[in-house]
């Protein structure tokens, strides 16, 4: 079924806190049929501030297709508690961060299908061409991104459904990747939080010892750090050029005074469980 012209009913739960805003401004934009949902009173003011009508729960998700659950991890247990008996058979729900879904804390249905996906954002190689696509590092606005998508469902029909909606909550869309929840787990938070973001905030640490123990002007340090790092991203990962022989040498240096030689445990079953159950304040995940 082509995702161009099947047009599900989207309910948004959570559609005044930040990422439910996010989502809301881009399926205001599409054709779909959308209801807004928000218990909190600060967030009702922002929904109302964009212009949007807002909708009672029970009454959001009755006919929904599609029910976004746009609430941080530690809500999804209780929200889902809610929201899933009341659904009609058939729907999806849809969790926008897999770690709650893997960690077995939603309440499901057999007639309820769980998915989850998550926003890829703008590649550090995307050819950006205007001030907005420039400006737009986290994605959902101007810069074209990819998507992660898992559904618990073989029917073409609710993938469908799921990657029309998919597609509008984080336009503009190139791809949409498909996984399994566990999958998307391993790779949100293991693939690109504990390691690319802790390597981001590695760098900005490094900076800082740059500039204020080794006593390095701070533009001089900065420009030559993002320069670089692009070096460093771009040869590494897309292989553009090859590093130098001393370059080498330093990696070398750096790894083994940097880097515990069993990190790759973080991609164990066991070392997820422990990561995602300190995320979700769990003393472990039990499935």
């Amino acid at each position: 079924m082509s995702t161009t012209t099947f047009n599900p009913t989207i309910a948004v739960i959570g559609a005044g806190g930040k990422m439910g805003t996010r989502v809301s401004d881009n399926l205001s934009k599409t054709d779909h049929t959308v209801f807004y949902s928000e218990n909190s009173p600060v967030g009702q003011d922002r929904v109302r501030a964009a212009g949007r009508e807002l909708t009672e729960t029970a009454e959001a998700i009755v006919d929904a297709d599609i029910i976004v659950l746009a609430v941080p991890d530690l809500a999804l247990g209780p929200v889902t508690a809610e929201i899933v008996p009341q659904l009609k058979p058939g729907a999806i729900v849809l969790t926008l961060d897999p770690a709650a879904a893997y960690a077995g804390l939603l309440t499901t249905r057999e007639d309820v299908i769980q998915a989850v996906a998550h926003p890829c954002h703008p590649s550090i190689f995307l050819q950006r061409t205007t001030p907005e696509e420039y400006a737009d590092t986290f994605g959902g606005i101007a810069a074209p991104q990819d998507a992660i998508a898992a559904i618990e469902s073989d029917d073409p029909e609710k993938r469908a459904i799921v990657e029309a909606t998919v597609r509008a909550i984080y336009a503009p869309v190139v791809d949409v990747h498909w996984v399994t929840i566990k999958q998307l787990a391993q790779l949100e938070p293991t693939l690109v939080e504990t390691i690319a973001c802790m390597i981001g905030a590695l760098l900005k640490e490094a900076l800082d010892e740059a500039v204020n123990t080794m006593g390095v002007p701070e533009p001089a340090a900065r420009s030559i750090l993002l320069g670089h790092t692009q070096v460093a991203l771009a040869n590494g990962l897309r292989g553009d050029n090859p590093f130098s022989d001393a370059c080498l040498i330093a990696m070398d240096y750096g790894k083994s005074s940097i880097i515990k030689d069993d990190w790759k445990k973080v991609f164990t079953d066991e070392e997820l469980d422990k990561n995602l159950a300190a995320m979700l304040h769990l003393d472990k995940i039990e499935r």
